[in-house]
């Protein structure tokens, strides 16, 4: 490894520059239309660095100004936006029942440009129909295109899909989802990257730790420290739907027992009111809550679903010790049709001396769209980097 010191004056110069270069973009994906002004303040910057710093940018096609509206006295300024030849990201959402694809530029707020409902979930048709859709992403974008990211409903394993209960999966190669072998692909759990986007976005910015929690078919999350999720040794971290929270008598499509995720969701609700398993936990979960108020039947069968959810999530916030709990997802609708319920439950199952102060337990702001954030954030930051710069400004120049 060669140290900073070591490096030419030539060499330190560039990257000090690209340096100021990400503060700048990294400041324009915080908050997209923030004005120039007011990123220089924040980064400390002269009004002659952040010309010259903002006027490179401009020529590489990383941003582009407008003129701010007029706000009083003092010097005009502008607002920073990101170019409309500039890099952008493809983010993949893949869900139990339907599938979306977005693009997002350096501001990263995900646009969608296909979706579409599975017509069968048979892992090949699948990814062929997904496919299809990101090469049509791709012949649009061109060579701006610089990485593709995936959220899948499945245990990620090795940054590849081993599993999943809600696609009926088992191991999954995604790698046909990227046209061109020298884009990067990258894959995640949707729950761990809708826990990530809300540390970074959301409802837990500014939180040094965080746990996000999600229902949808079972249970998913991610504990976020310092805006980094936790995904262990493997990156397969996070499944807490899997945690034994549940009755040992039931097997989960996992092939475990006793699995928190048999106790949450729709099949929770189904198997109370003696139903059969629905094919979509999801809207049969919704539809419950829907008909609770006048059901005392399905109200009670809810009401024992917030319970199980309550008292799992205790164990989950004794283990980890968040600042803040995120709830995306079903999660949120379950705890408020049945909140004496979900909080009889969790006080009962907090440790005695965190009962005074449990961490706020509160709703995920970026709602259904949390997983394809996420998805962008990830591909994002391997782009805003001085090797990602670089790069782009190789073949911007060349």
């Amino acid at each position: 490894m060669t140290s900073s010191a070591g490096r030419s004056p030539s060499a330190r110069a560039r990257d000090a520059r690209w340096r100021g270069a990400l503060a700048v973009l990294e400041e324009m994906r915080r908050e997209p239309g923030i004005t120039r002004a007011v990123m220089a303040q924040r980064l400390g910057l002269t009004t002659g660095s952040a010309t010259e710093i903002t006027a490179r940018l401009r020529e590489l096609a990383l941003i582009a100004e407008t003129p701010a509206a007029a706000s009083g006295r003092g010097r005009p300024t502008t607002v920073l936006h990101p170019h409309p030849d500039g890099p952008v990201v493809v983010a993949a959402d893949i869900r139990q029942e339907d599938w979306r694809i977005a693009v997002t530029a350096l501001d990263g707020r995900p646009r969608i440009a296909e979706a579409g409902t599975h017509a069968s979930r048979e892992p090949g048709r699948v990814v062929d129909v997904i496919a299809a859709a990101v090469r049509r992403v791709r012949e649009h974008h061109g060579d701006r295109v610089r990485a593709v990211s995936v959220a899948v409903a499945a245990t990620v394993r090795h940054g590849g899909v081993v599993q999943s209960a809600a696609l009926g999966w088992d191991a999954v190669d995604l790698t046909a989802l990227v046209p061109d072998s020298r884009l990067p692909l990258l894959v995640g759990n949707d729950a761990t990257l809708a826990g990530a986007a809300e540390a970074r976005y959301g409802a837990a910015t500014g939180a040094a730790t965080a746990l996000h929690v999600t229902i949808e078919v079972g249970v998913g999350g991610t504990l976020v420290v310092d805006g980094r999720p936790v995904v262990g040794a493997t990156g397969a971290g996070g499944e807490f739907g899997h945690l034994p929270f549940g009755d040992p008598a039931l097997r989960c499509p996992c092939g475990a027992t006793g699995c928190w995720d048999l106790m949450v969701d729709g099949r929770a609700i189904a198997r109370h009111l003696g139903e059969p398993p629905p094919r979509d936990p999801r809207s049969y979960a919704q539809a419950a809550v829907d008909r609770a108020a006048g059901n005392g039947l399905v109200r009670s069968a809810v009401g024992r679903a917030a319970s199980g959810f309550g008292r799992g999530l205790a164990g989950l916030v004794n283990a980890f010790d968040p600042d803040i709990v995120t709830l995306g997802g079903f999660a949120e609708p379950l705890r408020a049709a049945a909140a004496a319920e979900f909080d009889t439950a969790l006080a009962d199952g907090l440790m005695r001396f965190r009962r005074s102060d449990p961490p706020p337990v509160v709703a995920a702001v970026l709602g259904g769209d949390g997983a394809l954030h996420g998805a962008a954030v990830t591909a994002l930051d391997g782009v805003l980097t001085e090797e990602g710069l670089s790069a782009w400004a190789a073949e911007r120049t060349g």
